[in-house]
């Protein structure tokens, strides 16, 4: 698999204040990666600064092979990231189907072969579909999560972030959304970096991990290799995990 993503050395944060310190690691095209760690570690941090909502002090992020630090947020989705915030950040004023398509993008030529559409979200959460005239206000918690996977998907992105997609949600649209995200990496072969206070769950589909401590990395290896020693997992989280 060829690399998609390259972070050398990158420290960030908001303001003056740094968060992040000296990260480093890269992520294949169609790779899956757990980011990991204590409440407060700068997960949330790292994701924000790759969508580029921070500020950033010192190394490189490159993305396709282009350097992605040196563009403005906007372009940075242009030139395929897909950010799907802990706050979802759908448009509640407008329907489902207009959040949609008001943020649709045709890929680039030899991009996809099958293109995210509002239909193929649809047809990946038929809970929207049945909901598609609805309000953002109308939807729950969980609708609100698809939507706001979905408005990510239909950028046609080639990552995908996801911070805290499961966060307070019923255990019910917990597993349908596990069963998408798995769906849309596995199957579709799109590469994504998942923040999940539920490691188990994430570990299980993902192909590798980091740990972040303090703004910094402390563990980087195998999702499926931690997952296999929880012992390890616990300690480096500081809590005991439950299964899924």
């Amino acid at each position: 698999m060829s690399e998609l993503l390259k972070i050398d050395e990158l420290s960030a944060g908001y303001g003056e204040a740094v968060v992040l310190q000296n990260i480093s690691f890269s992520l294949a095209e169609g790779e899956t990666m757990a980011l990991l760690g204590r409440n407060g570690t700068g997960k949330t941090t790292l994701l924000d600064t790759l969508a580029g909502a921070t500020r950033q002090h010192a190394g490189r992020i490159e993305f396709a092979g282009c350097a992605l630090h040196t563009l403005p947020s906007h372009q940075r989705a242009a030139s395929g990231i897909g950010w799907v915030p802990q706050e979802r950040n759908i448009f509640k004023s407008l329907t489902v189907h207009e959040n949609l398509t008001s943020v649709a993008r045709i890929p680039r030529d030899g991009q996809s072969s099958r293109p995210w559409t509002p239909e193929r979200v649809y047809e990946m959460f038929p809970r929207l579909a049945e909901r598609k005239t609805n309000l953002g206000t109308q939807l729950s918690g969980g609708e609100q999560q698809m939507l706001a996977v979905g408005r990510a998907l239909v950028l046609n992105p080639r990552l995908l972030l996801l911070d805290e997609p499961l966060e307070g949600l019923a255990p019910i649209i917990v597993e349908e959304l596990l069963r998408a995200i798995a769906r849309i990496t596995r199957e579709e072969g799109l590469s994504a970096i998942i923040v999940e206070q539920h490691p188990q769950a994430i570990l299980a589909i993902s192909h590798k991990a980091i740990v972040l401590d303090h703004g910094e990395v402390v563990h980087s290896g195998s999702a499926q290799e931690l997952r296999e020693q929880p012992d390890i997992l616990n300690k480096l989280l500081g809590v005991t995990q439950k299964n899924f």
